[in-house]
């Protein structure tokens, strides 16, 4: 069922929510059927190039649908996104939060911009995220990524305000893609910003932090964790191992059963690495 952004985050202790990018249903329904075996709640993001693409509006639709029709709490979200016109669009078409991302901007720069974004969203009674310092990477290609602009402390919890942002993803040593060195994170860094910043803290790029490293980043203030790459590569690898068998009969529909069970694995060994309570 289509639940506020806001409310899957919200009373968190001990647990994060999980957030999965879907290029399609079978990676949509892969995250609600774990999502439902697990009692827990989920955001299924999608990507900006994938919302601007020439099918994009009908892949919003359909996600949208999925996360209706489910049994589990979940919110569709715009992933990473630059565009206040792209922003505005998604919101219309029903995305419960938008990730407005001004990190490449100026800091002043960045805080009226997701300003502008906050109001634009307030009118879908939609929630905000954004992102200060800079996650270094490319969401949509995993390649090699070394960390980029560490959050500020003392420019984060000052950011939130001016901005009224609900959620802030922060940089401390996370990287979108394939980790180029063993992810180092930077928990003090982690620790300052959570002091100041009252909105729930998010982590990009958990594909390749051992879950050791993301149940310290839960107990640290963490409480939105994103994950995209890990189920890219499930995807394909299922893709490659299955088709082969597949072609004589071209047997699509088994295709789609093998790349729902691939996604599904991981994304239940993700809901369950994002539960301290279960660890302990």
């Amino acid at each position: 069922m289509l639940t506020p952004f806001a409310k899957l985050l919200e009373g968190r202790h001990g647990t994060a929510v999980g957030a999965f990018t879907c290029y399609d249903l079978e990676a949509a329904a892969a995250t609600l059927r774990s999502a439902s075996a697990t009692r827990t709640g989920v955001i299924l993001l999608i990507s900006k190039q994938s919302y601007v693409a020439r099918d994009g509006s009908m892949l919003l639709a359909a996600l949208l649908a999925a996360a209706q029709q489910s049994d589990a709490h979940a919110c569709v979200q715009l992933d990473h996104c630059s565009d206040l016109a792209v922003i505005e669009s998604a919101l219309e078409a029903g995305v419960g939060a938008v990730m407005a991302d001004g990190s490449g901007l100026p800091y002043e720069h960045n805080v009226e911009f997701v300003r502008r974004a906050v109001a634009l969203a307030r009118r879908f009674e939609a929630s905000v995220e954004a992102e200060l310092g800079g996650i270094a990477g490319d969401e949509e290609v995993a390649e090699a990524a070394s960390s980029g602009a560490l959050t500020e402390p003392g420019q984060a919890g000052d950011f939130v305000v001016e901005t009224g942002a609900d959620c802030l993803a922060v940089s401390i040593g996370n990287v979108h893609g394939v980790y180029r060195n063993p992810p180092e994170l930077d928990w003090e860094r982690l620790r300052a910003i959570r002091l100041r910043v009252a909105a729930p803290l998010s982590l990009h790029g958990a594909s390749g932090i051992p879950d050791e490293l993301v149940r310290r980043a839960i107990s640290g203030g963490i409480t939105k964790i994103n994950v995209n790459t890990e189920l890219r590569q499930a995807y394909l690898a299922s893709t490659r191992e299955a088709l082969p068998g597949l072609l004589d009969g071209s047997r699509l529909g088994a295709l789609h059963a093998a790349q729902v069970a691939a996604v599904e694995q991981v994304v239940a060994a993700k809901l369950r690495a994002f539960d301290t309570r279960e660890a302990s």
